[in-house]
């Protein structure tokens, strides 16, 4: 087997020659057998040792074996105690999966720390077969059908092609010693299951069935290759940036697509919305509808899809001009001031009459009830109409701010002035509004 994988790290990981290595290692078979190969390849490495506390003096034993074998070996290791089940109930995972980003975490700031290149793991083939079966008992796409990745950024799986009969026979004819897991003789997780009851059979009913399961791995790693670059290449077409870090995507557009909810699930992914079921409710669903990832927020409009970046901190909802103030800087822009006459005028100017205004001024976003008598017409028109004439999306209405005396609005900001303020004759005192 050494002979082996020094062939596939010279083939297919060849990056890895001349770098620091950080080795997740467990003590366990696998990891025991990855540390070796590299310790006797002459890779500089260093050791790291996750004791999740779960399995009592098995863990702490653990613990020891993989101090006593790294001082043996002259290794840096890094060895972390978790408080997994704490951290599991506080973040409402489960343990398998706390333990995972916990590891991940972990490994990751010591790379960063201590000037590792990359993280090994000793995933074999084995471990991509029953993360598979896993994701297909549960339903998944071609990501979950594709399995552990070889590579992911800077973790590296070099075991991936080798089975776990491999790994061991490597281990017994070279007399390793490692740490029996007892936990992994129970069937009462699921992985465990597949591992004991399903793969024999499957293996049973063809003898080159690990052979043939990293074929069709080969196969549905190259359509989706495939499939990444057919989203590449429609992404600069209907992913609009309409400002810093927002986005929209024609719904009209998209649903000329040969299949669009295919298509909107994998324009959507990289925003943290990679729930099949939600998306296909949106597009199915009215205007008006919201779902929400880690950093954004998607809205579907009449018309478009909206991806905003969430605002982490509290937006300001409302400000108070008094009649001293000449300048608000937030949430807005805007300038004030008393003049004689009219100069330059546009749609972010307003000249009012002063004499009109209640003080404080507010400067405020609109809610249901909302009216206003529009300049150049007769009559009071309900804000929300005002809107839909103007087909405004979800996120103009949200966006827009008014000028408000007392309670009625003075100015859509930007857009659109009301009758009742404006200059007239008789007008003594203007007060000029820019916005900025």
């Amino acid at each position: 087997m050494l002979g082996n994988i020094e062939r596939h790290i010279a083939s297919h990981l060849p990056f890895l020659k001349q770098k620091k290595m950080l080795i997740a290692i467990s003590g366990g078979l696998d990891s025991v057998v990855l540390a070796k190969l590299f310790y006797d390849l002459g890779y500089t490495i260093g050791f790291a040792h996750c004791n999740f506390q779960l399995r009592g003096a098995e863990s702490e034993e653990d613990e020891t074996f993989v101090k006593a074998w790294a001082k043996q070996l002259g290794i840096e290791i890094f060895v972390e105690k978790f408080e997994t089940e704490t951290y599991a109930s506080e973040e409402k995972i489960s343990i398998q999966m706390a333990a995972r980003n916990l590891r991940y975490q972990w490994f990751q700031s010591i790379a960063d720390t201590h000037q590792y290149d990359y993280i090994l793991t000793a995933h074999h083939k084995d471990d991509a077969l029953e993360t598979f079966l896993i994701n297909l008992s549960r339903g998944t796409g071609i990501d979950g059908l594709t399995g552990i990745p070889e590579r992911n950024k800077n973790i590296v799986r070099p075991l991936l092609p080798f089975t776990r009969s491999d790994i061991k026979a490597y281990a017994e004819a070279n007399k390793l010693q490692w740490r029996e897991d007892s936990s992994n003789a129970s069937t009462k997780y699921v992985r465990n299951k597949i591992r004991h009851d399903i793969v024999p059979l499957l293996k049973e009913l063809h003898p080159t069935f690990m052979d043939n399961f990293q074929t069709t791995q080969q196969h549905l790693q190259e359509s989706k290759i495939i499939i990444k670059d057919a989203v590449k290449n429609i992404k600069s077409e209907f992913l609009q940036e309409v400002s810093e870090g927002n986005y929209q995507i024609e719904i009209e557009a998209l649903q000329k697509l040969t299949h669009p909810k295919a298509y909107a699930y994998e324009l959507l992914r990289d925003f943290g919305f990679s729930t099949w079921d939600d998306i296909m409710n949106l597009l199915d669903g009215q205007s008006g509808k919201q779902l929400f990832s880690h950093k954004y927020r998607l809205i579907k409009d009449r018309t478009h899809l909206f991806i905003q970046k969430r605002i982490t901190t509290k937006e300001t909802s409302e400000i108070t001009i008094t009649n001293s103030e000449s300048t608000i800087n937030t949430p807005i822009r805007l300038h004030i001031e008393e003049v004689t006459n009219i100069t330059n005028t546009g749609k972010n100017v307003l000249y009012v009459n002063k004499e009109m205004l209640k003080f404080p001024l507010k400067v405020r976003k609109w809610k249901n009830g909302d009216y206003f008598y529009p300049f150049g017409m007769q009559g009071k028109k309900k804000l929300s109409k005002y809107f839909k004439d103007e087909k405004y999306s979800l996120i103009d209405k949200e966006n827009q701010w008014l000028l408000c005396s007392e309670e009625n609005i003075v100015w859509i900001i930007g857009k659109r002035s009301d009758n009742r303020y404006k200059l007239t004759k008789p007008t003594n005192t203007i007060i000029k509004l820019t916005l900025q």
